[in-house]
């Protein structure tokens, strides 16, 4: 049995999905904390490629500050004007910002009860509320468990078109350290999920 084959088998591999899409969208979402920075530190692979980038991010996060990740942060997401990277999926599925994948992005979270929060006021199609939804699909998060066939296509939909090529560039940034390793997991993490979703039905 190939890992994709086994990826979908059973409630524990669902959760462990889920929480992953969770953390990515954490760190994606703002600069971590020391609480999330010795979270990181924490974390532990195996020897598969995934296992292999999660090991190489606990051991960049063991030698970051807090105050280290916020200027990368900074300056891959924020910067003077814009930082680095613009991580939305209007624009590297079409050059610009505020385009139609975000209108139909906000087409789908109505029909799938998923609300914007507050106090947000990016666009949608961020990476990290896309890791975010996907997370909460997978365990129910906006009313019951999202089918699989349904999360297939929304992540063929509004993740899997450029979030590969997102990670890519995260780890190739020329301000990048600690962030890299997180482009790397990444990066490892949905191309097991772009091949399972290839081979599940529906």
């Amino acid at each position: 049995m190939t890992v994709a084959q086994a990826h979908f088998k059973n409630e524990d591999e669902d959760r462990l999905r889920a929480d992953l899409y969770n953390y990515l969208g954490l760190m994606l979402a703002g600069p971590p904390d020391d609480v999330l920075l010795a979270q990181t530190a924490a974390l532990t692979g195996d020897s598969s490629p995934l296992g292999g980038a999660i090991d190489g991010l606990a051991r960049v996060a063991k030698v970051t500050t807090p105050k280290a990740a916020l200027t990368e942060y900074n300056a891959l997401f924020i910067g003077l004007g814009r930082g680095e990277l613009l991580p939305y999926a209007s624009y590297y599925m079409t050059g610009f910002l505020n385009e139609k994948p975000l209108a139909n992005l906000r087409a789908d979270m109505v029909a799938l009860r998923i609300t914007r929060a507050e106090n947000t006021f990016e666009p949608e199609d961020n990476i990290a509320s896309l890791m975010e939804m996907m997370g909460g699909m997978i365990v129910g998060r906006f009313g019951a468990a999202v089918p699989l066939s349904r999360q297939k296509e929304f992540y063929n939909k509004h993740i899997g078109p450029w979030a590969t090529h997102f990670f890519t560039d995260l780890q190739a940034a020329k301000t990048s350290v600690l962030y890299a390793s997180v482009g790397a997991v990444g990066s490892a993490f949905l191309s097991i999920e772009q091949e399972a979703f290839r081979m599940a039905a529906g």
